[in-house]
Order: structure tokens, then C-alpha cells, then sequence
């Protein structure tokens, strides 16, 4: 009796088990992540960070222009400065060779100038006090052919300055112009006509020669980043 309940037990379990088991399997079949109609990455998009999209923008980069008023004022303020904006870097080393022998013969004149002065006030005075003070074997030497030589070593370092100044202002002046020849196109390319003539007046035969300098003009630089 007992046993027979057991079994009836048993059965309606299975049963229910079964019909369990069966709603379950239907309902995942209706919400399987394998959809066809889906991405298979579609259910992870939440998660992703959204796409950067590209910023394909044209950079442009203008070249400087070369201003020949810069050369000017740089070359006015310090010799070679102004050589150096017009990229001409060999030129630095002639400049201040240039500006060297008036510095040079200044000392040279100014220290001579000094020594004769001095000894021609001595002597002029008679000063006997200060004869050890003479340089040298200035002292054997007259007062007019002392005189003359101060004279002239001060006109000699006079004339320094004057050159120094003068080779300054050749310094400026070639800054300025070679600053302004930057703007020209010197390539092998410029455009040179010969022209064959006739003079009616003359009944001669004659030529003509032209060149036309073309101005440069400032190129872009495009870069795409």
C-alpha cells in the first residue's frame, strides 16, 4: 500500500519536473543572445566608447616675409646683425675684419699721439723733473719735429674714427640692399630677350638686350595633419 503511494509520488514529480523544464527551455529559445537580427556585438555597445571621428583640417603655414627695414635697423645696432637676417653668414667675418683696421690704427695713433704730446710739453717747458718720463728715445728729438708728429698722429687717429663710421654706414648699406635684392628671383631661369633692330634714320642695324627681373613671392607651406 505504502509502496504504491511512492510510485504515484514519484510520477506526478516527474511530471512536474517535465513541464518545468519544458516552459523553461521555450522561453530561453525566445531569448537567446545569438539573435540573427543582431550583431553579435550590438549587446556590448553600451560599453564601448563612442567612435572618434577624424578631424582631417588643413594647417597653413605662412612663411615669414623678409623685411628689409630689419637688415637696416640690425646692422645700424650692431655691425653683421643685419647680414646675419638676410642669412648671409659669410659676410660677419668681413664686416668686423673690416671694422678692425680702423680700431687698430686708432690705438696705434692715439698711444703714439700721447707719447709724443707728453714729450713735446716736457720739453717745450723744460720740465727736467719729468725728462724720465719720456718715452723711449723721444727725448733726442727736437720740439718742432715733436710737435709735427703729435700733429700727425692726431690727424692719423682722427681719420680712424672717420673710417669707422664710413665702413659702418658700407655695413648698413650692404644689409639694406641685399635685403631688398631677397625679394628678386636670381635663378637661371630669369627672362632675357635679344631683339634684332633696324634704325630707319641711320639705315643700321642694331640689338637690343632685355632683362626682366621677376620679384619673388612668399611661398605656403600646407601641411594636412
Amino acid at each position: 500500500m505504502y509502496l504504491k503511494k511512492f510510485f504515484i509520488s514519484l510520477m506526478l514529480c516527474m511530471g512536474l519536473c517535465l513541464s518545468v523544464f519544458s516552459q523553461t527551455k521555450q522561453q530561453l529559445s525566445q531569448t537567446s543572445l545569438f539573435d540573427s537580427t543582431k550583431h553579435p556585438h550590438d549587446t556590448l555597445t553600451h560599453l564601448a566608447a563612442p567612435p572618434v571621428k577624424k578631424d582631417s583640417t588643413i594647417v597653413v603655414k605662412k612663411k615669414e616675409v623678409h623685411d628689409p627695414r630689419k637688415a637696416t635697423i640690425r646692422s645700424a645696432i650692431l655691425p653683421g646683425w643685419g647680414q646675419a637676417y638676410n642669412k648671409e653668414y659669410w659676410k660677419i667675418p668681413i664686416v668686423y675684419g673690416a671694422l678692425s683696421i680702423p680700431v687698430i690704427t686708432f690705438v696705434f695713433n692715439n698711444t703714439w699721439y700721447k707719447r709724443t704730446r707728453d714729450a713735446y710739453t716736457i720739453l717745450i717747458n723744460q720740465d727736467s723733473a719729468h725728462y724720465g718720463d719720456i718715452y723711449g728715445d723721444l727725448a733726442r728729438y727736437d720740439t718742432r719735429t715733436l710737435q709735427n708728429a703729435r700733429n700727425q698722429y692726431r690727424r692719423d687717429r682722427d681719420y680712424s674714427v672717420l673710417w669707422f663710421l664710413i665702413l659702418w654706414g658700407v655695413n648698413v648699406v650692404d644689409a639694406t640692399v641685399f635685403g631688398h635684392l631677397k625679394h628678386f628671383d636670381v635663378s637661371d631661369d630669369l627672362n632675357v630677350q635679344v631683339n634684332p633692330t633696324f634704325n630707319n634714320v641711320t639705315k643700321s642695324p642694331g640689338l637690343s638686350f632685355v632683362v626682366n627681373f621677376k620679384e619673388k613671392t612668399p611661398r605656403k607651406q600646407i601641411n594636412d595633419w
